[in-house]
C-alpha cells in the first residue's frame, strides 16, 4: 500500500526541513510505500526558499500564490494525493511522524476507512493552556452527540483516511475548521473512525501556535451547518468555492 503524507506549512521555517527529514526516516513496514506532499501557504519567513531547494523524487512541493488557510492546503493535499491513504503531519514539532508506523500497522489490521489519533487516549495528556483543553473536550462530545461518533479527540490534527473515502466528501472548508469538517463528513457518510494513541508536545504562542478561541465558535458552526445541511452559514462557504480559488503553482512532482 502507498501512504500521502500531507504537510502544510505556513511561516515554519525552523522546523520545516527537520519535519520533512524525521517523515522520510520513518519505516513504514513492509509492503509499504510512501510520498511527501508539502503545501506552502505562502509563507513570508523563507519557508518557500527553503522547500525550493529540495530535490527528491519522494517529495512533491505544492506552492498557493496567496494565503488560503490550512484547511485549502490540505484539500490540496487531497487532490494531489496517489497513495491508498492519506495522513496529515503538521510542519512542526507537536506531532511526532514516528506514530506514522502504528497508523499503517492498524489500517492493515483493521481496513479502517479513517484512523485518528487521539492525544488523551493513554492517559498521558499535554496541553499548554486549559482553554484548549476544555475547548477540545467541548467539541469532541457535541461532534459525537451530533455525528454518532465515539471520538475522544476530534481536533487532533492526524488524521488517517483512506483515498476513495476523503475524496468523495466534498469538504469546502479553508481554515482550520478542515479538522471539523472533515469526522462530520466520514461519520455522515456511513464510516467509523477509529482511534490510537499518539505523542504530543504542545507548543506555545510565543513559539508559533496559531489557532485560537474563535476557531472553536467557527467550527461549532461548521458542525451545525453540516448536520442541518444548510449550505451557507459560513460566509467562506460562498466566497471559497474551490473554482474560484487560484489554481496552485505546482512547483515538483
Amino acid at each position: 500500500m502507498k501512504l500521502s503524507v500531507i504537510i502544510c506549512c505556513y511561516n515554519e521555517k525552523a522546523t520545516i526541513e527537520e519535519v520533512i527529514s524525521k517523515t522520510q526516516a520513518v519505516d513504514l513496514g513492509s509492503g509499504w510505500e510512501r510520498e511527501i506532499i508539502v503545501v506552502d501557504n505562502c509563507s513570508t519567513d523563507g519557508t518557500r526558499e527553503i522547500l525550493q531547494t529540495i530535490e527528491d523524487p519522494e517529495i512533491r512541493i505544492f506552492y498557493h500564490k496567496q494565503n488560503m488557510g490550512k484547511g485549502m492546503s490540505i484539500r490540496t493535499g487531497i487532490d494531489a494525493m496517489t497513495g491508498d491513504y492519506m495522513i496529515i503531519q503538521d510542519a512542526d514539532f507537536e506531532y511526532d511522524p514516528q506514530d506514522h508506523i502504528r497508523f499503517c500497522a492498524k489500517v492493515e489490521e483493521t481496513h479502517a476507512a479513517a484512523l485518528f489519533g487521539s492525544r488523551v487516549l493513554g492517559g498521558d495528556v499535554k496541553y499548554e493552556y486549559a482553554h484548549a483543553y476544555l475547548g477540545v473536550r467541548v467539541l469532541t462530545t457535541v461532534t459525537n452527540i451530533l455525528f454518532g461518533g465515539h471520538l475522544t479527540d476530534v481536533a487532533t490534527a492526524t488524521k488517517m483516511v483512506r483515498r476513495d473515502v476523503v475524496q468523495s466528501l466534498n469538504l469546502t472548508t479553508t481554515d482550520f475548521n478542515l479538522d471539523f469538517e472533515l469526522p462530520d463528513k466520514i461519520l455522515l457518510s456511513g464510516h467509523d473512525i477509529l482511534e490510537i494513541p499518539i505523542s504530543y508536545n504542545p507548543r506555545t504562542y510565543a513559539e508559533g501556535k496559531k489557532i485560537k478561541t474563535s476557531d472553536g465558535i467557527k467550527a461549532l458552526l461548521i458542525m451545525l451547518r453540516d448536520r442541518l445541511g444548510l449550505t451557507a452559514v459560513l460566509k467562506e462557504d460562498v466566497k471559497n468555492k474551490k473554482n474560484d480559488i487560484p489554481t496552485n503553482e505546482i512547483a515538483k512532482s
